[in-house]
């Protein structure tokens, strides 16, 4: 009786199941690549280190192997493999002529990168710069938003304003990891568990705004969700840059936000401050926090 032959579709997810690393750190081995001389430039270990990443890359994977099905009748991983610069870069080459953003095209490339394990897969590719004026979101009303009551959610948005955080985060977020004093920080925290990457950090509490963090573990079991429910049309994202400028303002003395366009000199902002609300949003890299949440 002949074996019986995995689907394309299996194939692919057996290969991501390969590629998972939750309990190694992703951030200790681009710690130990930078002290080995190398670069540290989109860096990557070949592996998947969160839930997060694997949900994203995998839908990609799948849309490119089900593309090269239909469209090239491969339906089997091995002739795709064998051909997997050339189909990478027309299929690349037609999601930009679709007008896919930039930061979509970069994902999907580092997606099949990955997958492929060939760090110059369609590289012959050239993705437009993404531009902060071309990322709209969170700037200005949105349709969305008129579905959304603010008053009903008073203390969700509160706690978020004082504390940045993401929406996976603080859907996760349990009345225990509320603390009220914490030594690094000098000051109520909240300790976030699982964030970007896998990794965990102490989240500072914005100063003048502890009672709205406090308040919630008040007669609650350190188990409980604090927030059961996140709204979907809530603009978590718009609260999380209100918390990074105010963080940032509280800490960088005598100085405003700096200027939301031109070229930015390092005099232009206050370095510490900076790197303070990089490290408070779960982020690595100050130039990124300054472009995106600071300005």
């Amino acid at each position: 009786m002949a074996a019986h032959r995995k689907s394309l579709i299996r194939e692919v997810l057996d290969r991501l199941d390969e590629r998972m690393a939750l309990n190694e750190s992703r951030g200790l081995a681009k710690e130990e690549a930078r002290a080995a001389g190398q670069s540290a430039w989109a860096f990557s270990t070949g592996k998947i280190h969160s839930y997060k990443t694997r949900s994203v890359y995998q839908e990609h994977v799948l849309n490119f192997a089900n593309w090269a099905r239909n469209t090239h009748g491969l339906k089997l991983l091995a002739p795709i493999e064998e051909r997997a610069d050339q189909l990478a870069t027309e299929y690349l080459q037609m999601q930009l002529d679709q007008g896919k953003s930039p930061y979509t095209l970069q994902t999907i490339r580092s997606a099949l990168r990955l997958f492929f394990a060939d760090r110059q897969l369609a590289n012959q590719i050239r993705i437009p710069w993404r531009a902060r004026a071309m990322i709209t979101r969170s700037r200005g009303e949105k349709k969305h938003d008129r579905h959304l009551q603010p008053a009903n959610w008073q203390p969700l948005i509160n706690f978020l304003k004082a504390t940045g955080l993401r929406r996976d985060e603080v859907k996760m977020l349990r009345v225990g990891n509320i603390l009220e004093h914490d030594l690094v920080t000098s000051g109520p925290a909240v300790h976030v568990l699982n964030g970007k990457g896998g990794k965990s950090r102490i989240v500072p509490v914005l100063p003048g705004q502890e009672q709205a963090v406090l308040s919630m573990k008040v007669g609650r079991a350190a188990d409980d969700l604090v927030f059961p429910r996140i709204p979907k049309h809530l603009d978590v994202h718009s609260y999380r840059r209100e918390y990074a400028q105010a963080l940032y303002l509280s800490h960088a003395s005598g100085r405003s936000l700096p200027s939301p366009s031109g070229r930015l000199r390092a005099a232009d902002y206050d370095r510490t401050a900076a790197k303070l609300v990089t490290e408070a949003l779960g982020h690595n890299r100050v130039d990124v926090v300054l472009r995106h949440y600071i300005r």
